[in-house]
């Protein structure tokens, strides 16, 4: 019997949206899924050597705010220059206090599972990325290579 296929087209370059892909796309691996992911406009940022990438509150309202800020500290708050640092520094404390993998760890679990990565060739020229920025181990390709996995895929998923 073959084995089932998972395509993921991943969109976003945020800390917060980093997680869904990679997380998504190593467990389907252990659970012997052929897994491929296309990273695709702000979602090749996933895939820099130098990740960092920061979580944007103002771009998510059901964000939960520590001390309970989100009952009383306005949406139009997080605006206000350094709230952005402020809420990632934040995240990423949390995240490392309650022992979740960094997205840098997360990609590496996905490389040694043999999930294909593939950068969208097209953004990669859009926004005047080499190779040398990129981390090694992936393919580079167009939608419709991708498109290819995606249309014999069991499941399909946008994030």
């Amino acid at each position: 019997m073959a084995s089932k296929k998972m395509a993921i087209i991943a969109t976003k370059g945020t800390l917060d949206w980093a997680y869904p892909p990679f997380i998504l796309a190593s467990t389907a691996a252990a659970l012997g899924y052929e897994v491929q992911v296309f990273f695709t406009f702000y979602g090749l940022q996933l895939l820099r050597k130098k990740v960092k990438l920061k979580v944007s509150p103002l771009g998510n309202p059901g964000m939960p705010m520590p001390m309970a800020m989100d009952k009383w500290f306005p949406v139009l708050g997080t605006a206000i220059p350094g709230m952005e640092s402020i809420m990632t520094m934040m995240m990423k404390s949390k995240m490392k206090s309650k022992g979740i993998a960094s997205v840098a760890e997360l990609r590496t679990l996905c490389l040694d599972a043999d999930v294909k990565m593939i950068a969208c060739q097209m953004t990669v020229d859009l926004f005047d990325f080499t190779r040398d920025d990129l981390i090694d181990g992936i393919d580079y390709g167009g939608a419709s290579m991708f498109l290819e996995f995606a249309g014999n895929s069991d499941i399909c998923l946008f994030t």
